[in-house]
């Protein structure tokens, strides 16, 4: 917010100009779209590069002790890896470490935190594959799995929390996008003395960040908006404690889930863009948001920047903006695939957070309680007006009934809420 006054304040003497005052000011903090473009960057050196390119190493001289040596194996460190670990931290809040994937970022801090006997507290509508990485990898091992919806807090409640070693939070859960309230359950989790683990992977740390409401973890799939670009698997784990870290790092080491040092040093080009990219992501999906829930054809529309949605309210008060990810449901399954036969700005693909447009007839995969007509639609950064006008074709095509008139009326709808912006 800007400040009311440029000038001295009441206390200071007349005399004094406002040159003088700001130079014996303190530099404010950066702002998140500074950081971001400025995380984990050298100092700067004549004739060196802004940002190193990716050191490509299986080996280090490295004589005598290992200990002397900054880098000695290629499994246990990389120069590339800790350029980008060091922009993930400055910017989580919380000592980062990178990881070949999502899931392995997720595995990691699972298998470091849960041994035999202990309890761990998930959402039911969560991320599928975490879900079952925990159902039918560690339950066999002897960990209880108990899960529980997003909404309304559902993990928070007492009799689940008790006896639990990690509550596991997804806000917006994908692909429902639920939101729930981190720092209330975090109070929750920690007065029962249970850690707490937010998959942040649909926000990012620069829409909500978890370590700031009190989570202990944080795990994020940077394959998504991230790198955004559709080109790049990675992930990674942030932790409130650096014993936790540690413990993770040696996790990592010893079972080898490293990123490449390419993946890593284009996760580390991508991020300066990631304000500027997430922020025309949040605005069109806005857009589309509203358009969706104004059309005859569709049936539901979920995103919690909608006034309307179920989980407005906690997303208003934690997040800053509400993510480029926005679901809703056609009537059945023939109507999705008119849908995206028709549409030609929308690649029909998985996964979310990049630059195209992208949406999927998410019932495909199975695991997920949703309806045969429900699709996750990722917003990209093109011309939010041409997408709006491909939204609108494609969905008076989903609508159209075969051997039968429309169902409704085929005129472009996008115009109008154009105007109205």
């Amino acid at each position: 917010m800007m400040s009311e006054s440029t000038g001295a304040s009441t206390n200071e003497p007349a005399s004094k100009s406002t040159g003088e005052l700001l130079s014996d000011a303190p530099d404010p903090p950066m702002h998140d779209a500074t950081r971001v473009v400025r995380a984990g960057l050298p100092q700067a050196a004549a004739g060196t590069p802004y940002l190193p390119g990716p050191t490509f190493a299986a080996t280090y001289h490295s004589p005598g002790d290992p200990a002397d040596s900054s880098y000695a194996y290629g499994r246990m460190d990389n120069p590339t890896w800790r350029a980008y670990e060091k922009a993930l931290t400055e910017l989580e809040g919380g000592s980062a470490l990178l990881f070949s994937s999502g899931m392995a970022a997720s595995v990691a801090l699972l298998g470091t935190v849960l041994s035999r006997g202990d309890k761990i507290v998930m959402p039911a509508d969560g991320y599928y594959t975490t879900r079952l990485i925990a159902t039918e990898y560690f339950a066999p091992l002897g960990i209880e799995v108990v899960t529980a919806p997003t909404a309304n807090d559902a993990q928070g409640a007492s009799e689940l929390l008790s006896g639990a070693r990690l509550l596991w939070l997804e806000t917006p859960s994908n692909p429902g996008l639920d939101v729930c309230d981190i720092a209330r359950l975090t109070t929750a989790a920690h007065a029962a003395g249970v850690l707490v683990a937010v998959d942040n992977t649909t926000a990012t740390m620069m829409l909500q960040r978890p370590l700031a409401l009190g989570a202990d973890f944080v795990v994020m799939s940077d394959t998504k908006a991230m790198c955004g670009h559709a080109d790049v698997i990675l992930g990674h784990v942030a932790c409130r404690d650096s014993e936790w870290e540690e413990k993770i790092r040696i996790w990592r080491t010893r079972m080898g889930a490293i990123p490449g040092p390419m993946e890593v040093w284009l996760a580390h080009r991508s991020l300066g863009t990631l304000d500027v990219r997430l922020s025309r992501q949040c605005e069109s999906a806005a857009l589309i948001a509203d358009f969706l829930a104004s059309h005859p054809n569709v049936e539901m529309v979920r995103y919690p920047g909608l006034a309307s949605d179920p989980s407005h309210e906690t997303a208003r008060r934690q997040m800053k903006k509400f993510g480029p990810v926005v679901s809703f449901a056609l009537a059945d399954r023939a109507g999705v695939e008119r849908f995206f036969k028709a549409a030609k700005l929308i690649h029909e693909a998985t996964s979310f957070g990049g630059i195209h447009t992208s949406a999927e007839r998410r019932a495909r995969w199975g695991g997920d309680a949703v309806s045969e007509g429900f699709v996750r639609m990722s917003i990209g950064i093109e011309d939010v007006r041409d997408l709006l006008h491909d939204l609108s074709t494609a969905l008076n095509a989903a609508g159209q009934q075969v051997g039968t008139n429309d169902k409704t009326d085929r005129t472009d709808m996008s115009g109008e809420l154009l105007a109205k912006t």
